[in-house]
């Protein structure tokens, strides 16, 4: 897969939101938030989205960001089938690539 745009290196650990459908995600650290904010906020699309390549493990796949004005940081989902392949949990750190 083809990468381009500015890598961003960091460990989150991944929870699951308690709503409907209980979607699994990483908060980005707020640091990194903040400077992605302030480097490429003009590319951001509805929602405080923005477009991005992630890696975990030997798992990498195109996905979005979102920004979450609660949480003051992005939020990156991660899908049933990466959660699986890379055999991630709750509560345990991951390292995660990000190219944004």
């Amino acid at each position: 897969m083809a990468i381009k745009g500015i890598k961003y290196q960091f460990t989150a650990i991944p929870w699951r939101y308690e709503g409907p459908n209980g979607w699994y995600f990483v908060s980005l650290p707020f640091d990194l938030a903040k400077e992605i904010r302030e480097v490429v906020r003009s590319e951001e699309q509805g929602w405080g989205r923005l477009k991005a390549t992630a890696k975990i493990g030997g798992s990498e796949w195109k996905t979005s960001i979102w920004f979450d004005t609660k949480m003051k940081t992005y939020l990156l989902p991660l899908k049933a089938e990466i959660r699986k392949k890379e055999g991630l949990n709750e509560d345990k750190k991951v390292e995660i690539i990000l190219w944004i």
